[in-house]
């Protein structure tokens, strides 16, 4: 005798169901048991689905997926119905996940066996027919499941989704609300199974009222009614609202978080519930979990408004238009769990009639370092007002900021002194210039009419708030008609993996990005880093980590010329800072970065390097470095000179062979195109000229 013999004479069927597929193979006898042909054949999920009732269908699915999860058989028993809904029996199923190589979680073939253990009473329909099936396994699987989306929920909407997404094992409800509490009255957080409009006689009632929900909240203990008959004797005032939505059974719930009940739960149902002592508990472990994630959810969203309500109470409006400059900024809080941090920008009209831009970076991403952002801002807005030069802003602020960290000084590692970084910038609208003092802020960025975006060495300090007394020197920009200047935080440069010299690399394209628009630049600048593109730019360094980033960018209006005006820089290297001729190196450097020939750039350099030296040796003065390109590109032409106040002209020397110095107007004679010096009343300039050089092609 063969096996489907046998497992067809104790009416057992076999049955393989591939999930990924869709499709059921099943033997005669199991398609006997489900009510169709009896014959082997291969069924799609569908015609197979319509034959389970739909309340096992929901716990067979749930027990199937614990399986999975487990490696372990799916045992269940299931109600198979005809197609008026009349239970035909009652079935055992045993079977096997087995999951498929390559596929996901999701791909894998059930293997197992149908078997009949009982007949339903004659005339039986499904819904009235007792629940069967293996609770202990589907309880856990749908619990397991519920805990995770719940835990996962970030709002309440979300958590209110969830919610009327769960089909609970055996007795899943049709109609699901979620009752709040606003002082002495009840409210309606949420519903789903209604109508719109159906909530209204719910929305706000009295917590005095005889209504099932507002009992709940009262005493905080649950109450269960299997029957219509039931609710009405023991709430007949409010009976009538209930009565119109059809049901029979309803569960009342408290919602308990942090020891007080802060709502209710109502799961209704269309078919009776006898509410056995397995299925309070689901409610109750569910109504639990809801009101964790409820809870959740709610301090979550009063932490967002009150961290954006912070922000935006710091946060300045840029003013009042400026007369020939146009100006737009950004705050991104992206650095601390409440959304608030130490960056900032302001911009102050002044008593002279200029304008001071200001941005900066306190230490910290929390609470206390937005609180000391807005004390250091209100200080140097009234140091600005008072008429302060940019250095003694700075001066007086720092001095400020140490005195805060003496007074909050002390044992209290939280209230140990913190710095800032700050850039402060007084702009003349007239002429275009700007006189910038920096504290351990980062450099700003000029870009020219052409497009050319180049870091703007300046002088600095030490961050605000190190020492008392401390100085900061003031450089002047020049800002020509149609170009801009863009100040930024570090979060700008650095988030995403990145350190100073690759995230200026990031950014360098969408500074030269063609746009008469300041808000499209703003918002490019932010999308660079925080939009879908920067998880393609994430740079070297293993930390990730984000920063808070406050960026501003002023641009100098002009005529529109067809032709660009020259690019052009300028840094004094004063004698009691010879380290400032690397930085002119650099910056030369990066006016010359589009440059066709880097041997020509690399030549500028050494010759540049030459004359600021000569000039800090030779001399008592300090040197003054102007760089000017001009032409289209591919036939420029860079001219670079350095003046000092000194009258004593260089002279051209033959060194010997080991001579230490001599060597600079020969160097210039062999790689200038044109070079020379110039008298200048009290001093003289040495320039140098380079055209520029195509690469031959490959």
């Amino acid at each position: 005798m063969r096996t489907e013999e046998v497992l067809a004479a104790i009416a057992t069927g076999l049955w393989r169901w591939d999930h990924e597929a869709g499709q059921v193979t099943l033997d005669a006898e199991a398609a006997r048991l489900l009510g169709l042909p009896g014959e082997s054949g291969n069924y799609s999920e569908s015609v197979v689905r319509s034959r389970f009732h739909p309340v096992d269908w929901n716990e067979i699915y749930a027990v199937v997926n614990l399986a999975v999860a487990e490696g372990t058989l799916a045992e269940a028993r299931l109600r198979i119905v005809d197609d008026q809904g009349y239970v035909l029996r009652i079935v055992r199923s045993r079977s096997k996940p087995v999951l498929q190589a390559g596929g996901g979680p999701q791909s894998y073939v059930l293997l197992g066996t149908l078997q009949e253990v009982a007949e339903p009473q004659p005339d039986a329909t499904a819904t009235q027919t007792a629940i069967t099936g293996d609770w202990r396994r589907s309880r856990e699987a749908f619990l397991l499941d519920a805990g995770r989306a719940l835990a996962e929920a970030r709002s309440t909407e979300e958590v209110l989704r969830v919610a009327a997404s769960l089909s609970m094992p055996g007795f899943s409800p049709d109609g699901l609300a979620v009752f709040g509490v606003a002082g002495e009255r009840l409210t309606i957080i949420g519903h789903h199974g209604h109508n719109v409009g159906d909530e209204d006689p719910f929305a706000d009632m009295p917590l005095d009222t005889d209504y099932p929900a507002a009992e709940v909240v009262r005493t905080g203990r649950a109450i269960y009614l299997p029957s219509p008959d039931e609710y009405r004797r023991r709430f007949s005032a409010t009976w009538p609202l209930a009565r119109r939505f059809g049901r029979r059974s309803w569960a009342f719930l408290p919602l308990i978080a942090s020891g007080h009940v802060m709502g209710a739960w109502m799961a209704g149902f269309r078919h009776p519930v006898t509410f056995s002592p397995d299925e309070r508990a689901v409610l109750t472990t569910v109504a639990r979990m809801l009101a964790q994630a409820l809870d959740r959810a709610g301090a979550a969203e009063t932490e967002r408004e009150l961290s954006l309500g912070l922000q935006r109470s710091m946060m300045p409006s840029l003013g009042p238009d400026i007369p020939g400059m146009s100006v737009a900024a950004r705050y991104i809080p992206t650095g601390g769990g409440l959304q608030v941090g130490g960056d900032w920008y302001d911009m102050i009209p002044l008593p002279n009639g200029r304008i001071a831009l200001v941005i900066g970076d306190v230490q910290g991403h929390d609470v206390r370092a937005a609180g000391l952002m807005g004390q250091l801002r209100i200080a140097l807005r009234a140091y600005a007002s008072e008429g302060h030069r940019p250095d003694a802003v700075l001066s007086r602020a720092s001095r400020f900021l140490a005195g805060l960290a003496e007074e909050q000084g002390g044992g209290d590692e939280s209230a140990a002194p913190r710095f800032a970084t700050c850039l402060y910038a007084e702009a003349d609208p007239e002429s275009g210039t700007l006189d910038i003092a920096r504290a351990g802020h980062p450099d700003p960025v000029v870009i020219s009419a052409d497009g050319t975006a180049v870091i703007r060495q300046t002088a600095g300090g030490l961050p605000l708030g190190i020492e008392a007394d401390s100085d900061y020197p003031t450089t002047r920009v020049v800002l020509e008609p149609g170009e801009t200047i863009m100040l930024c935080t570090d979060g700008l440069i650095e988030t995403g993996g990145h350190d100073m010299a690759t995230g200026w690399s990031r950014l360098r394209p969408v500074l030269e990005e063609p746009t008469e628009d300041l808000e499209k630049l703003a918002d490019a600048l932010v999308q660079a880093v925080h939009g879908p593109t920067s998880h393609y730019t994430t740079g070297p360094l293993a930390d990730r980590r984000e920063d808070d980033i406050a960026v501003l960018v002023l641009r100098r209006e002009g005529p529109t010329t067809r032709q660009a005006p020259p690019r052009r820089t300028a840094m004094t290297i004063a004698q009691a800072e010879p380290e400032r001729i690397a930085a002119a190196r650099q910056q030369l450097r990066e006016l010359l970065h589009d440059w066709a020939d880097p041997e020509q750039v690399d030549s500028a350099v050494l010759m540049l390097s030459e004359m600021a030296t000569n000039v800090l040796v030779h001399t008592d003065g300090d040197a003054l470095m102007v760089a000017e390109v001009s032409g289209e590109r591919g036939e420029r032409r860079l001219r670079v000179e350095v003046a000092d106040g000194s009258d004593e002209l260089p002279h051209k020397r033959r060194p010997g062979e080991m001579a230490s110095s001599g060597r600079g107007l020969v160097l210039m004679e062999m790689l200038a195109d044109a070079w020379g010096v110039d008298p200048r009343g009290e001093g003289k300039s040495i320039w140098f000229e380079l055209s520029e050089a195509q690469l031959p092609a490959l």
